[in-house]
């Protein structure tokens, strides 16, 4: 239904997959040869874990709020604004009493989860006297002031706090690519200096010819463009390019038939460009960057494409982008290999918190070493106390023994007469 999708799409970042995975899997399927196709429920659609640190609340949530007739029926009436705005959480206050009281054991369970975290965390530091009801604070996807209802202000904190997230997140992505690619390139001069000046050389030569054996590829069509679709069309869907139809391809990509393209759907678009550079054979091609690639191509095509910014592309918008003077005559694309992620600067500086960071776990571990020898020595300790108390009392029960053995006659005398 387009209310779900509309809701877990934009607000909760679930279920249609909001939230790239990893794995985009390639459209191999060409739907007008298949007879009898039917569309996939996308009830049936198993949600992929989001990465937030809240998601299996945010699944719970979604579960019990659906089973309650009068909020789904405003759900199919919401528009976006609404949704994203706070007004619809006021809709919560009307729900049945059941699915409230189901709402409030999904929170209480939340905020039991999230002290137990805020507990471990501090037991790690060795940190007490902390006011651990205080440190709620820092969760803004419920209301900490009340830990044991879910009201309409929860409902409200949870959509605001997964649209926050899901609207930082290429940015954050594109931070954690930087850091990938500076510790990469660390580790090779870290690598280099362990060397003498012949295998250093050998080195570099080799990294210098793994570089231009990556960078000699195919040209790699503009993604979104009338030429890299009608390449998914031929050697994807396996028709005619020159029966080319934007509406088509568009239904024939739609996979869950739910009237849109989301961003896995956009992106298992991309695999035939991104072949013409990666290979998981090839020792020069990396495939975390691969993935990279693949997510930069999407965004590309949203910041095109999705002209309201819902993050999801319309039969309409397509329709509109391929219209544009940039769907027939794009712009060369650039890959990874041709871009520059981090000055010297950059480096340098991510060095020296590298440095920092490798300095307080040395001085932790060495911490931990006195404290293991110190357990070590009480241990020793122990069980030398351990053995000398047996020691004792063998021999205690020695003497015993040789007292209860010892041969006499009744009144105390020896059985035994002396010789005369």
């Amino acid at each position: 239904m387009k209310w779900r999708t509309i809701l877990l799409q934009y607000c909760f970042l679930l279920v249609t997959c909001i939230l790239t995975t990893l794995e985009a899997v390639p459209i191999d399927i060409d739907k007008t040869k298949v007879e009898n196709a039917q569309p996939v429920d996308s009830a049936k659609i198993e949600p992929p874990d989001t990465g937030l640190y809240y998601d299996e609340y945010l699944k719970q949530v979604i579960d019990v709020l659906e089973t309650d007739n009068h909020f789904r029926e405003k759900l199919q009436k919401a528009d976006i604004e609404e949704i994203k705005s706070g007004r619809l959480s006021k809709e919560l206050d009307l729900v049945s009493h059941h699915v409230r009281t189901k709402l409030d054991e999904l929170k209480r369970q939340e905020v039991a989860r999230l002290r137990m975290l805020i507990k471990a965390k501090l037991d790690s530091l060795q940190d007490t006297g902390i006011d651990h009801h205080a440190l709620l604070k820092q969760f803004d996807h419920l209301n900490h002031l009340n830990p044991e209802k879910f009201e309409s202000t929860d409902l409200d904190m949870l959509i605001k706090a997964a649209t926050s997230d899901l609207e930082h997140y290429d940015k954050a992505r594109h931070e954690e690519f930087k850091k990938y690619e500076m510790m990469k390139e660390h580790e090779r001069r870290e690598y280099l200096k362990t060397l003498n000046e012949e295998k250093r050389k050998e080195e570099e030569s080799k990294f210098e010819e793994m570089k231009r054996k990556h960078e000699n590829h195919p040209k790699v069509n503009h993604p979104g463009s009338k030429d890299q679709l009608k390449e998914v069309w031929e050697e994807a869907d396996g028709l005619d390019p020159n029966d080319f139809d934007p509406k088509t391809f568009f239904k024939l990509h739609d996979v869950n038939s739910d009237g849109f393209l989301d961003e896995q759907e956009l992106e298992a678009l991309f695999t035939k460009e991104l072949e013409k550079v990666y290979d998981p054979k090839n020792e020069e091609d990396d495939m975390v960057e691969m993935e990279e690639e693949r997510l930069r191509m999407r965004e590309h095509v949203m910041n095109e494409v999705d002209t309201n910014k819902d993050r999801l592309v319309t039969l309409e918008e397509f329709l509109k982008a391929t219209e544009k003077k940039e769907f027939l005559e794009p712009d060369s694309w650039e890959t990874l290999d041709q871009q520059q992620f981090f000055t010297e600067e950059e480096l340098k500086e991510y060095e020296n918190i590298i440095s920092i960071q490798e300095t307080e776990l040395k001085k932790k571990a060495d911490e931990l070493q006195k404290q293991k020898e110190e357990l070590q020595r009480q241990h020793d300790q122990l069980e030398a106390q351990k053995l000398e108390y047996h020691q004792v009392l063998q021999q205690m029960e020695q003497k015993k023994l040789q007292q209860e053995i010892s041969p006499s006659v009744p009144g105390g005398e020896s059985k035994i007469q002396p010789h005369v």
